[in-house]
């Protein structure tokens, strides 16, 4: 029989990798301490097992070692630090190592090398705490000075943080008459006047490109597939409707329904510069982008986006939000045709800025526009890759990959773009998702075993638990942690307790 190997101490495990640790001193008692009885209760061994009583898992008192991190790691080989900086928002604890876990898209872009871009993707199913994170980012990167833009809340989720900053969030819908002007210039109309003109026709260039964009994708929305001519005509209408032909040093302001009229009673310079027949060939080739726009004015969205701006816009806001709660009535389409208009329309207040001047743009419930078809898409991913170029954080937030996938058919061009734009979020945060999502993300996301399994494991045992992940490095397992003030702000849950008793109970306070 074999003789019993006698099992190593972890003197001898330190002494294999050619270091012999050396016990620490430990301090004489003093005379007659041994002999010394004292009539008092003592700590058990392991300490009490309350906050700051010194628990600990394991008998004292404990041999100490000194040795060096390179030796030790041969113990302990999960005992490393996180290599993601310690700058920007601090999110919360890594739950594996138990260190703070802090976030700044744009530091670790310039810095570190973990991101190619800093926009965010966000994917979770309801519930898992996707906008609290989103909401304790937010306001965490307010002491960079970074501002922050909800482009469309669809659930009215955002209005208490904006109001507790002092703004006044944009309210549309039912039983208010506040009104956007999708072709608004913003503030481009306050600094027209000191620009040289060479600056004036590059700014001017860009904005009627961006509505060209913007009315196309409205059109596609109603059923219409635009065209290249119906590009070149709402091109040319826009131009001389704001003044560019006139060569006028002050712009027009335009709306949707200008648009619309211009087309269904076209001058005649207007079609000859168009190189059309005559007037009945110009009314019969563009009447289905012209009808398209009716349905605009006259439709579902009637009232919000037909008109002058009516509300007072602070662009020098922390936070501003626009509320989408009460379009709900109106439809799935409703809302997605909104959040393409204020997508077009919020891109002015991210324009205009000094260099370094970041701002966070949030795009929640995307899947709704998306599903608008390839001109909304095509919309949201140029906005994506112009993130470093006009000093944007981008953050999607969706519920699983097939919000992606579902746009268009099949194989179509506007399901590929759709598909990539994961591609254009470099950090990836994923909350807790069923075993089938699960194994979507893990193929899309190229996830290792380990990370699939917390996915649909350890990230589900808490809410605000997620993996946020950049290109090409490991995981991290990170626990959002909210102040009892980002509690009582933000309260997703609030819809679905029951009425107050009285102020003060325990059923008053954040859950």
């Amino acid at each position: 029989m074999p003789a019993r190997v006698p099992e190593r101490t972890a003197a001898d495990l330190l002494a294999t990798f050619g270091h012999t640790p050396t016990p620490a001193p430990t301090p004489p008692l003093p005379a007659g301490h041994a002999q010394e009885r004292i009539n008092r209760a003592v700590a058990p061994l392991r300490g009490h097992a309350r906050a700051g009583h010194g628990w600990s898992p394991v008998l004292a008192p404990l041999p100490v070692y000194h040795a060096s991190t390179h030796d030790i790691g041969g113990l302990f080989p999960l005992l490393v630090a996180s290599p993601m900086p310690a700058v920007g928002a601090r999110i919360g604890y890594d739950v594996l190592s138990g260190g703070a876990f802090y976030c700044h898209p744009i530091e670790w872009v310039l810095r570190s090398g973990l991101a190619t871009n800093p926009n965010i993707a966000l994917f979770g199913e309801p519930g898992r705490g996707k906008s609290s994170t989103v909401v304790a980012f937010v306001l965490r990167m307010l002491n960079f000075g970074v501002r922050t833009l909800i482009s469309g809340d669809v659930k009215g989720e955002y209005t208490p943080v904006v109001r507790a900053l002092g703004a006044t969030p944009i309210e549309l819908g039912a039983g208010n008459h506040a009104r956007i002007n999708a072709l608004d210039l913003g503030p481009l109309t306050t600094r027209w006047d000191t620009w040289t003109p060479q600056r004036q026709r590059d700014e001017l260039t860009s904005v009627l490109g961006r509505w060209v964009q913007l009315l196309t994708a409205l059109t596609e929305s109603q059923g219409h597939p635009p065209t290249v001519t119906d590009e070149a005509a709402l091109a040319a209408v826009l131009h001389r409707l704001v003044g560019a032909t006139d060569a006028n040093t002050r712009l027009r302001p335009i709306t949707i329904p200008h648009v619309h009229h211009e087309l269904a009673n076209p001058d005649p310079q207007l079609w000859h510069d168009l190189r059309y027949a005559g007037r009945h060939d110009f009314l019969d080739q563009l009447r289905p982008v012209t009808d398209a726009l009716a349905n605009l004015i006259s439709g579902a969205l009637a009232g919000l986006f037909d008109g002058p701006t009516t509300v007072d816009i602070d662009w020098h806001a922390p936070v501003q939000s626009m509320d989408l709660s009460r379009l709900r009535s109106r439809g799935d389409t409703a809302v997605a045709v909104a959040l393409t208009c204020l997508g077009a329309w919020s891109s002015l207040a991210t324009d205009l800025r000094s260099d370094g001047d970041i701002r966070i743009v949030v795009r929640d419930e995307s899947w709704r526009q998306l599903r608008l078809g390839p001109r909304a898409v095509a919309t949201i991913d140029a906005e994506l890759r112009l993130s470093r170029l006009e000093q944007t954080i981008q953050i999607l937030v969706l519920h699983k990959l097939s919000d992606l996938l579902s746009v268009g058919a099949s194989g179509s061009q506007a399901a590929a773009i759709a598909k990539d734009l994961i591609a254009l979020c470099s950090t990836r945060v994923l909350f807790g998702q069923s075993t089938r999502v699960a194994d979507d993300l893990a193929d899309a996301l190229a996830l290792t075993r380990p990370e699939q399994q917390r996915l649909t494991g350890s990230v589900n045992e808490r809410r605000g638990r997620a993996l946020w992940k950049t290109e090409n490095h490991p995981a991290h397992l990170v626990q959002t942690v909210l102040s009892s003030f980002e509690k009582r702000l933000f309260d997703t849950n609030a819809q679905l307790r029951p009425p107050r008793i009285r102020k003060g109970t325990r059923d008053d306070r954040p859950h």
